[in-house]
C-alpha cells in the first residue's frame, strides 16, 4: 500500500518539476543579471556625459580635472601643469561639479 501511494504521489507532481527551474531561474535573472546590466549601462552613461572641469576619481584612486576629451580617452590634471591621459573606461566616478566646486570657492572666501 505505501508503494502504491509513492506511484501515486509521484505521478501528480510533474508540473512541480517544471516550476522548481523556472523560479531559480526567474531569482537569478532579477536578483543576479539585471541588476548588472542596470549598473553596467549607468556606468557607459556617466562615462559619455563627462564634461570639462569635472573632478573625477580614476579606478586606481587617481584625483583630477578633467581637461580635454575625445572619444576613447581623457585628459586629467592630478598637478599643475601635471597631465595624464586616461581610457575612459578607467573613470571611476565624478567627486564633485563645476557648480559644486564654484560654490565652494564661494563659501570659502
Amino acid at each position: 500500500m505505501f508503494l502504491t501511494l509513492l506511484l501515486q504521489a509521484s505521478g501528480g507532481m510533474d508540473y512541480m518539476q517544471l516550476v522548481f527551474p523556472i523560479a531559480i531561474g526567474l531569482v537569478v535573472y532579477f536578483f543576479m543579471i539585471r541588476p548588472q546590466q542596470k549598473r553596467a549601462s549607468d556606468a557607459k552613461a556617466f562615462r559619455q556625459s563627462l564634461a570639462k572641469g569635472s573632478r573625477i576619481v580614476t579606478i586606481g584612486g587617481l584625483h583630477g580635472l578633467v581637461i580635454d576629451l575625445t572619444e576613447d580617452t581623457v585628459v586629467v590634471e592630478v598637478d599643475r601643469g601635471t597631465k595624464l591621459r586616461f581610457d575612459r573606461s578607467a573613470i571611476a566616478r565624478e567627486v564633485g561639479t563645476k557648480t559644486n566646486a564654484s560654490a565652494e570657492a564661494i563659501a570659502t572666501t
